[in-house]
């Protein structure tokens, strides 16, 4: 680890002592005047912020979406005001009046940071340690792109090179998922990676030894990070000098990825407040905040106090990122030239479009054969690997089971892995038995953009994930869950790994599109509605996450209605259907062969195949009543999980042909049979409804 100084040549005036003294006033007015918030953190960082913004990062505030920039996290996303405030200063849209408005109704500065909310918000972040995760995807898509489009390229000469930095907290440090994507890190060799830790002592039960004592510096030092440590001013403050000349020898180190653990003094220079607890989540007080007016040389009866001449300072941020990005359409323009086929492709992938033709490589399975959904999703993945270059993906150490290998022989590892098909450029991504940064590093590649990712996992363990699923949703991120072994089908590994209330849990998620299938073909068909779906512009994007089957399942008709997310598999003969059976994935047959039963006893029957409730619900009422008619109040659902997604598609008349229980240890068929999985318990549920609805 490396604590010795470099010289400098960081020119720092006065008057950037003076913005970086402005932000922590900023800070501290903005959650008074609101009465609640984060802002010791705020301004004990607002020298690293300030740094980053006004001095090392390459971006245009004019143009927050520009390829060439590089990206910034605030995991501790607590401390929104640490962000905000160099977005007001550097340009990017904000306003003083925004920070007067901090976390009120309609602002555009809310509590946490909300990506495709306010313009310069890289991602969503405030469950802490997702956003160490987020940076760590977009640092490993920012190598994927380079592959993409300029591979050849000398280190540092790509018009696609560009860094990730973030800051992160203790907290944020705390949370395994940290742990998780910080060892993926260093594994991956991500050079193009610097992670700065606000060493601040404080969290919201005290100093920091309440719960932590290891060294976390030799510990990122063991996940092969390369690691410095920022010592802090004779006064307690953090020392801008000491930490450009950090990152920049950070920035040095292409083959590690850089942490600098910055000692800090939270809430300094607050007279009382600093170093306390106390300032981590709430508001100062009127009289402490005229204090720090005070030390800081500013005037305690004015708020919100910026001078003409601080903000017309930091403002000269657009003038270089205006610079910094002609110079970059330079680099870029040769390169277009140089390589016009990647060019043409970098159009289509950056525009969000798919390749001419690309539809009729999606595999189209024999009618009657039997093929598990996740086998089907592997073929799925197999065919549109060579026409979808930016489609790359793994899985949780779980490659072989849920089938997610797109390239068998490229596996997207660093320079000077030894084993076979290692590529820094390569398309399959080994995750890792770490489902939870996987899930998080997944929404950062999504979020850098001109990629497509997928990751697979056993649904069971979509509970590992569920934090950073939601967040997936909550930003309208395009990325793809793989989740096989999808209920008590999976047999011997028994209840730990069968799903039960996973399907219903997963679709409480507001945005999150789940995708059960019944066969191979509506495997096939709803891989191909996903990647239509996949925009990248925000709030026409969503997650998808299938739920595959680990057992073979017949195969039917290819039918493009799956699209709609529920259609009619089957229709009644004889007759306007007396009883509409509603099905997915493995449970579909199920209800093929109840209808058999009940239509050669004269009852007209109707399967309704739904493998996404969501899809289905965003139809219009017409097409949803002409699957499922109102007139027809004899309904069966059924699936191999908890009911509580069908009872309003049933009605009052209907029957649930559910597992409301742990599964057990034993063969799959001997599980159905036992727990009441059979066409035989459909045919009787289904009289049952019958009978219900005549009454």
């Amino acid at each position: 680890m490396s604590t010795k100084p470099t010289t400098t040549d960081l020119e720092w005036t006065e008057l950037d002592q003076r913005a970086v003294d402005t932000a922590r006033v900023l800070a501290a007015d903005a959650v008074q005047k609101v009465g609640n918030g984060h802002p010791g953190t705020a301004m004990s960082l607002a020298p690293a912020a300030y740094t980053l913004f006004q001095k090392v990062m390459r971006h245009d505030p004019a143009d927050a979406d520009w390829t060439g920039r590089d990206r910034f996290v605030l995991s501790a996303g607590h401390s929104s005001l640490t962000l905000y405030t160099q977005l007001y200063f550097a340009g990017f849209g904000l306003e003083l009046d925004d920070l007067k408005a901090f976390r009120t109704w309609g602002s555009k500065t809310p509590g946490h940071p909300e990506y495709g909310h306010t313009t310069g918000v890289e991602t969503t972040t405030g469950p802490l340690g997702q956003g160490v995760a987020n940076a760590v995807g977009m640092a490993m898509a920012t190598r994927y792109e380079r592959g993409l489009f300029d591979p050849e390229a000398a280190p540092g000469t790509s018009p696609f090179d560009h860094f990730i930095y973030a800051i992160a907290g203790d907290g944020c440090l705390q949370e395994g998922i940290s742990a998780e994507a910080s060892s993926m890190a260093g594994h991956q060799k991500l050079g193009n990676l610097v992670l700065l830790w606000d060493d601040n002592h404080i969290s919201i039960e005290g100093d920091t030894e309440t719960a932590v004592s290891e060294d976390t510096c030799a510990r990122y030092e063991a996940y092969g990070w390369h690691v410095q440590r920022v010592a802090p001013k004779p006064d307690g403050d953090l020392d801008p000098e000491a930490l450009y000349d950090a990152i920049e020898a950070a920035k040095a180190v292409t083959d590690k990825p850089s942490f600098i653990a910055m000692r800090s003094i939270i809430a300094w220079p607050a007279p009382n407040a600093q170093g306390t607890e106390a300032a981590h989540g709430s508001a100062l007080g009127d009289e402490e905040v005229a204090n720090i007016k005070r030390v800081l040389d500013f005037d305690p009866e004015k708020t919100f106090e910026v001078t003409d001449e601080v903000i017309g300072h930091t403002r000269k941020a657009l003038d270089r990122g205006r610079e910094a990005k002609a110079e970059w359409e330079k680099t870029f323009a040769a390169w277009r030239t140089a390589n016009p086929e990647r060019a043409a492709e970098f159009d289509r992938i950056s525009a969000s479009e798919l390749p001419a033709g690309w539809e009729e490589k999606v595999p189209t399975f024999e009618t009657g054969k039997s093929l598990a959904t996740r086998a089907a999703s592997g073929k799925v993945l197999e065919a549109l690997g060579p026409v979808l270059p930016e489609l790359w993906g793994g899985s949780a150490d779980l490659a072989g089971s849920n089938n997610t290998t797109i390239d068998k022989t490229s596996s997207f590892l660093p320079e000077g892995n030894p084993l076979p098909g290692a590529n820094p450029y390569g398309r399959t991504i080994h995750f890792g038995i770490r489902e939870h940064a996987m899930a998080a590093e997944m929404n950062g590649i999504a979020l850098h953009g001109n990629t497509r990712i997928y990751g697979g996992t056993f649904l069971t363990f979509s509970d590992y994930m569920r934090n950073a699923v939601r967040l997936s949703a909550l930003m309208h991120a395009p990325v793809t869950y793989v989740w096989t072994h999808d209920s008590i089908g999976l047999g011997e590994d028994g209840p730990t790994h069968q799903p039960v209330e996973h399907l219903a849990s997963l679709r409480a998620i507001p945005g999150l599109n789940v995708i059960r299938p019944a066969d191979a073909n509506e495997t096939a068909i709803t891989w191909r509605e996903v990647l239509r779906r996949g925009r990248k512009k925000y709030g026409e994007s969503a997650p998808h996450g299938f739920a595959l089957s680990r057992q073979g399942l017949p195969t039917y008709d290819a039918n493009e209605d799956a699209a709609k997310g529920g259609y009619t598999l089957f229709d009644a003969e004889g007759g306007e259907p007396q009883v509409v059976l509603i099905a997915t994935g493995s449970e579909v047959q199920l209800a093929v062969e109840a209808r058999e039963q009940l239509q050669a006893s004269g009852v007209p029957t109707r399967v309704v195949s739904m493998p996404c409730v969501e899809w289905f619900d965003a139809q219009d009422q017409g097409y949803r009543d002409s699957v499922i008619p109102p007139s027809v109040k004899a309904r069966v659902a059924v699936e191999a999980g908890i009911g509580l997604t069908w009872h309003r598609f049933v009605g009052d008349a209907g029957r649930i042909v559910s597992l409301e229980h742990y599964g057990a240890s034993a063969d799959a068929k001997v599980l159905f049979r036992e727990f009441g999985f059979t066409a035989d318990a459909v045919v009787s549920a289904a009289r049952e409804s019958i009978a219900a609805a005549a009454r």
